[in-house]
């Protein structure tokens, strides 16, 4: 089976790095100390068992398993057990490790690993959005209808009972909500990422840290909104 690590301390990579060597029926392929490495390289490789750290700095193990799409088999590394219930919300979740691992605790994992199987759902569009709207939104202001282009759309912001639509060209403030807008924008073009906030994903400048950059604004990125980001990524 191959196998990865992620855990943003070496000494702790390091422990179970020895115990993967002690199992000829793991092939270690790699090993990272951020989340963002390890999901380029699973855009581009195929692995069966992830050895995962819970705690790392700005993309947490959780984070990280909420941005797979069709996870490979994850085993949980962490000196904290008040994730363990919450862990295994997550089907790819085989087994929860707490540190220090011992080699009869990683042999128990090894088996578990053995005898799960994952059910990978079938993708299906039951959410299809406007993709057939012709590329046009319409809003009404002042009793006028105006046309939008959707390529034009850059940022749509809440702010109380209207929102701010802001194109390449000026912005409009509509008397609407960002969950009905939401529903007239085709899913592939526009992500929502934070309460306040839905961006046209082919705008983004920059990502850094919690937020990101488009044109010449910054957009905050919220905890809940950002696996479905990192999905969206064509990471190199």
């Amino acid at each position: 089976m191959n196998c990865i690590i992620v855990d943003d301390e070496a000494t702790a990579r390091a422990i179970v790095e020895k115990l993967c060597n002690q199992f000829s029926e793991l092939d270690l392929i790699d090993q990272f100390d951020n989340a963002i490495d390890a999901i380029k390289f699973l855009n581009q490789h195929q692995i069966d068992v992830i050895f995962l750290d819970i705690h790392m700095p700005g993309f947490s193990g959780i984070d990280f398993v909420q941005t797979l799409k069709n996870p490979p088999k994850i085993v949980l590394t962490t000196s904290d057990t008040d994730f363990a219930i919450a862990a295994y919300e997550y089907e790819a979740i085989v087994d929860y490790l707490v540190k220090p691992i011992s080699a009869d605790r990683f042999e128990k994992s090894i088996q578990k690993i053995k005898n799960t199987s994952i059910h990978i759902p079938v993708e299906s569009n039951l959410n299809p959005r406007s993709d057939a709207t012709n590329g046009d939104l319409y809003i009404n202001i002042d009793r006028r209808l105006i046309k939008l282009k959707l390529h034009e759309i850059l940022i749509i912001e809440a702010q109380g009972d209207y929102i701010v639509i802001k194109t390449t060209k000026t912005n409009y403030r509509v008397h609407t909500t960002l969950k009905k807008i939401k529903e007239k924008l085709p899913n592939k073009t526009f992500l929502q990422i934070h309460r306040s906030y839905i961006i046209n994903f082919t705008k983004i400048i920059d990502i850094e840290d919690n937020s990101v950059l488009i044109e010449k604004s910054v957009i905050p990125i919220s905890r809940s909104n950002r696996p479905e980001l990192m999905r969206r990524l064509n990471l190199l």
